[in-house]
């Protein structure tokens, strides 16, 4: 018998859920095998709906969910009772605390059938699907891998737009099937384990959470971009942010230790690494990094340890240069303790060069050599390149050279600098650190007593020269002496007590023990100038307050004991001493007599040729008055050739400023506008 079909639109109950009940038999002849499902996500079943007001119960039908990749299924009966849902994790998927929610059955009244577009984020790329409403049931579904719904024919001639974003979690969030995969996501408002609400983030169960719409994979992959071109703080900025979404992921912390390093963050490097090594034990990369950074440390055991971490095969050449900073390293601790300083020295700066170039220890190392050496000034410069590693990671803090803690070598180093440059507050201050940070290290506990001792016998004996009791002071700096023998600052303190003693030989032997220690030391060289002056040795007296002179340009003091020793020692040679003296000014001619006087008496004088209203002579007449009190030997005249155009003619003189430099009556030397250093090296010339 046959029966004439109804329009679509007209489409009664009975014949829709027989329609309905066909398609799902076709849906349930194609599905894929169970073998090749992932069920890598939680199965969310989700409530029925019926479709009408009228209607009370609905039958809860599942569909089927297929991807490019793998699919998975929930099979149910047509007789009115509700499936067994099943769910399960695959192999790919780790790190994953959800679990697959059981809901039990219920009943729900109709509603007005609509068309959801259901979005799930994962641990892979975002995808929208469209998921098409049935007509009599709104079925269960599984949430899938990236990949394509298989239509179902339940499709729905007057749909809703209305779009639900749907996150991970146990609560039941409409109906579906949620799908994982590539797309973009509307950031909705849900936490996951909560019934629909809102939130800011979409978690998935791989590698962490979608923050703003954004992949950690992502940011990740931009990071790596920015690193490529070199542009560190950008990459550090884009990993931090990877690592905020995923806090879990141990290559975000490598790739942070990378940008770090790039940056010359060292020590944060190996702090990125170790946490990344501590998130996954095996994981190859962050051991070899952070092998890497322990070599340029100059750490070889912490180095081999994560270089040779079982199960991993070492880089060849990172090994190859382990093992030459480790022989270089040997080699310097076997000079140290034999107390071979140029060894140590040599040694020292060849495992920097073999790759240990950011080692705190090494540099402390060449700093503490040159003070052996008595290279004072070098070794306190090597202080401001230390490469700065605080706060240091508890590996670095732990680790030791030369038998003690190494951090601790660097505060036992900077303790004797300081010490020998007469810092005695911060040598003790650097002391003190290093013994609290390795108490039972027996050279460290040794140099803390030492430079309690030394300091305690700088004080007194300060003390006593104060009170003028030079010999009992002379007694304490030399208790000092003994136990600190390289201290300049006290064979200066000692001398000074005896030229107050009248023992100018002892003063001058000590001056001498100074300045070997510390070449330029300015003290030192005052007290040997005035013990040689004592001792009438004018010509070693001369050559010391010209090297102050030099040093101190300004100091009126030593300008003035310069030239009654200059004085002295043209008298001491014999020669006929004139019109010399001390703190004159510059003399001003006025006439050709006058100048011709001048210039015929012993010894050396300048002549400044100028103009009043020449520029050139009003900016460098001031200079003029400051080289007549540094060289007092000398006589220093002055000339306006405007007003004396005489001796203009007479001396040729047509372009100002013009110096001319006449000795016993005698010109010796001629400058036509010469700068300041040019004009002093020739006045400086003929002071001798």
């Amino acid at each position: 018998m046959s029966h004439s079909r109804k329009p679509t639109g007209d489409l009664g109950l009975d014949s829709l859920t027989d329609q309905l009940r066909d398609s799902l038999c076709s849906i349930e002849a194609n599905k894929p095998d169970f073998r090749e499902l992932d069920l890598g996500s939680p199965v969310s079943p989700l409530r029925t709906r019926g479709l009408n007001a009228t209607a009370t119960t609905a039958t809860t039908t599942t569909t089927t969910s297929s991807s490019s990749s793998s699919s998975g299924s929930v099979s149910g009966s047509r007789n009115g009772h509700n499936p067994v849902l099943k769910s399960g994790h695959s192999g790919e998927l780790y790190n994953s605390s959800e679990t697959s929610p059981t809901t039990p059955r219920r009943n729900s009244t109709s509603v007005t059938p609509r068309s959801d577009s259901l979005i799930y984020s994962g641990g892979g790329n975002q995808s929208s699907v469209n998921s098409p409403a049935p007509v009599n049931v709104l079925p269960t579904g599984n949430i899938c891998p990236s990949g394509r719904i298989l239509k179902t024919g339940m499709a729905m001639s007057n749909r809703s737009s209305k779009t639900d974003v749907l996150g991970s979690g146990t609560g039941n969030y409409g109906h579906g099937s949620i799908m994982r995969g590539g797309g973009t996501t509307k950031c909705c408002n849900l936490d996951a384990g909560n019934s629909v609400g809102s939130c800011s983030t979409v978690r998935g169960n791989v590698g962490g959470a979608r923050i703003g719409g954004m992949d950690p994979e992502e940011v990740k992959r931009a990071g790596n971009e920015m690193y490529k071109k070199g542009h560190f703080g950008e990459a550090l900025a884009l990993y931090d942010k990877a690592i905020a979404m995923a806090p879990g992921k141990a290559a975000y912390r490598s790739n942070r230790a990378a940008a770090l390093m790039g940056m010359g963050r060292v020590a944060e490097a190996v702090r990125e690494c170790e946490e990344a090594v501590r998130l996954d034990p095996n994981y190859w990369r962050a051991h070899q990094r952070l092998g890497s950074l322990f070599i340029r440390l100059g750490q070889v055991e912490n180095a081999r340890r994560h270089l040779c971490f079982p199960g991993l095969h070492p880089d060849s050449s990172e090994l190859q240069k382990l093992q030459l900073v480790e022989r270089h390293l040997n080699k310097c601790s076997d000079a140290r303790k034999v107390n071979d300083w140029k060894n140590v020295l040599r040694e020292s700066e060849a495992t920097i060069a073999a790759g240990a170039d950011y080692s705190p220890q090494l540099c402390m190392c060449r700093a503490e050599a040159l003070l052996k050496l008595h290279q004072l000034e070098n070794a306190e410069s090597c202080l401001s390149n230390i490469p700065k590693l605080e706060p240091y990671s508890n590996s670095c803090s732990q680790s030791r050279v030369f038998g003690m803690l190494s951090e601790a070598y660097t505060f036992l180093v900077r303790a004797q600098i300081e010490m020998s440059m007469g810092r005695f507050d911060n040598a003790l201050t650097a002391a003190e650190k290093a013994g609290q940070i390795d108490p039972r290290n027996v050279e460290v506990s040794v140099l803390l007593h030492n430079v309690r001792l030394v300091a305690r016998a700088r004080a007194r004996g300060n003390d006593l020269f104060k009170s003028e009791r030079y010999t009992e002071a002379c007694s304490a700096y030399g208790e000092g002496l003994r136990l600190d023998p390289s201290n300049s600052v006290l064979y200066c303190n000692r001398a000074a007590c005896w030229f107050k003693l009248g023992l100018w030989e002892r003063s001058i032997n000590d001056c001498n023990q100074a300045l070997h220690i510390q070449p330029n030391y300015a003290k030192a060289l005052l007290r040997r100038a005035a013990s040689n002056s004592k001792l009438e040795r004018w010509a070693d007296a001369v050559r010391d307050y010209e090297v102050l002179k030099r040093e101190l340009p300004d100091d009126n003091d030593v300008a003035e004991s310069l030239f009654h020793a200059q004085v002295a020692l043209k008298k001491s040679r014999g020669e006929e001493v004139y019109n010399m003296k001390f703190g004159g000014e510059v003399e001003e001619v006025l006439g050709l007599e006058q100048f011709r006087a001048a210039i015929s008496l012993p010894g050396v004088s300048v002549v400044h040729f100028k103009s009043s209203s020449n520029l050139h002579c009003k900016q460098i007449s001031p200079f003029v008055d400051t080289l007549c009190s540094r060289y007092p030997s000398i006589n220093f005249l002055k000339l306006d050739i405007e007003n004396n155009p005489a001796v203009a003619n007479a001396e040729n003189v047509r372009i100002v400023p013009t110096f001319k430099i006449y000795k016993n009556g005698n010109r010796v030397k001629e400058i036509v506008c010469p700068s300041r250093d040019m004009l002093e090296h020739s006045v400086r010339h003929y002071s001798f």
